[in-house]
C-alpha cells in the first residue's frame, strides 16, 4: 500500500521491514486542568479536534468573581475619596499664621521707634510658635491618616489584582497548538482545581521510544539520523526519517512489548527518536522500527 503521494518527498513505504530494534510512538501531551472552582459553562473541544495555542478550551463560571471584583472597585474608591485635603485643613491656621508674622513686623517696626513695647513683641512671637505648633501637629496627623488611607487602598488593589487573575484562570487556555486526544468535563460539571478537563497532544512532532543493546549503543549519537518505519498492520508500512534526541544513561529491562536485534538481550538502553509526522498517520501507541543508517 502506497503513501500520500504529496507526501513523497518526506515519506517513502517499503515491503520488508528489516529493523535493528523496535519501539512504541509518543507524543508530548499536556493536561490542562481547572485552576479554580466553579461551575463549567462551555467547553470548547471535543476528542479529536486540533487547537491552537491561546484557543479558549474551557469557561467556569465568574459570576461571583465578577461581583467580588465590582464590590472590591467600590471599596476603592471610597477608601481613596475618605483621604483628607491636607492642604485645605491647614489653611485656615496658615491664614492665622501669615496674619501674626505681618503684625510681628509690624510691631519690630514700632519697637524701633519706641511705639510698642517688647512685650507685646514677646506675646505675638510665643502666639507665632503657638500657631506652628499646631500646623506641625495638623500636618502629622493627616500624614499619618492619609498614609494609612493609601495602604489600605493599597491592600484593596492588591485584591483586585488577585481577583482578575482569579477571572484570568477561568479561562483554560491551550498553552500550544496539538489535537485533543481526552476530553474529562462536560458542561455543568463542578470544577475543582486541578481537576483535568482535557489532553492536548502535540500530533505533528512525534516521538520513537526505541530500545538499543550495550553493543549498538556504542554506534549511536545525539542528532545522528536514523529510519523509523511504523507498521500500520497488513503489510502497509511507512519510512519516516528521524533523529536521536535523548539516549538513556542507564539500562533497563526490555520492556516485554519490544523486539531487539537481539532476542537473547536482557538489559537495553532508551533512544528518543524524533520524527516528524508529516502525513499525521502516526499515532501514539503505535508500534514501529527502527533502521540505523
Amino acid at each position: 500500500m502506497l503513501c500520500v503521494a504529496s507526501l513523497a518527498a518526506s515519506v517513502s513505504c517499503v515491503s520488508t521491514p528489516e529493523y535493528d530494534t523496535s519501539g512504541i510512538f509518543e507524543a508530548t501531551e499536556t493536561t490542562l486542568s481547572s485552576f479554580t472552582s466553579g461551575r463549567i459553562l462551555q467547553v470548547n473541544a471535543d476528542e479529536g479536534d486540533t487547537v491552537k495555542a491561546g484557543d479558549c478550551i474551557a469557561l467556569i463560571d465568574t459570576t461571583q468573581l465578577k461581583l467580588q471584583w465590582q464590590h472590591l472597585g467600590h471599596m476603592l474608591g471610597a477608601t481613596r475619596k475618605s483621604a483628607p485635603d491636607v492642604a485645605l485643613q491647614v489653611s485656615a491656621l496658615r491664614q492665622q499664621l501669615a496674619h501674626q508674622q505681618s503684625e510681628k513686623r509690624r510691631l519690630e517696626r514700632l519697637v524701633a521707634d519706641g511705639a510698642a513695647t517688647s512685650k507685646q513683641l514677646d506675646d505675638i512671637n510665643s502666639a507665632i510658635a503657638v500657631l506652628e505648633d499646631n500646623i506641625n501637629s495638623q500636618l502629622s496627623t493627616l500624614g499619618k491618616s492619609v498614609s494609612q488611607i493609601n495602604e489600605n487602598a493599597s491592600a484593596i488593589a492588591i485584591q483586585m489584582a488577585q481577583t482578575e487573575a482569579s477571572l484570568a484562570d477561568c479561562r483554560i487556555i491551550a498553552p500550544t497548538d496539538g489535537t485533543v486526544t481526552i476530553r474529562w468535563a462536560q458542561p455543568g460539571e463542578f470544577a475543582s482545581p486541578g481537576k483535568p478537563i482535557v489532553r492536548i497532544a502535540n500530533m505533528d512532532d512525534m516521538f520513537l521510544r526505541a530500545y538499543f543493546t550495550s553493543e549498538q549503543l556504542a554506534g549511536l549519537s545525539l542528532n545522528q539520523p536514523v529510519s523509523v518505519v511504523a507498521d500500520y498492520g497488513g503489510g502497509n508500512v511507512c519510512e519516516y526519517p528521524g533523529k536521536i534526541v535523548a539516549i538513556a544513561s542507564q539500562s533497563e529491562f526490555t520492556p516485554k512489548n519490544i523486539q531487539t536485534d537481539d532476542s537473547r538481550a536482557n538489559l537495553v538502553y532508551a533512544v528518543k527518536i524524533s520524527v516528524k509526522n508529516t502525513d499525521r498517520r502516526l499515532k501514539t501507541g503505535s508500534y514501529g522500527h527502527v533502521k540505523l543508517l
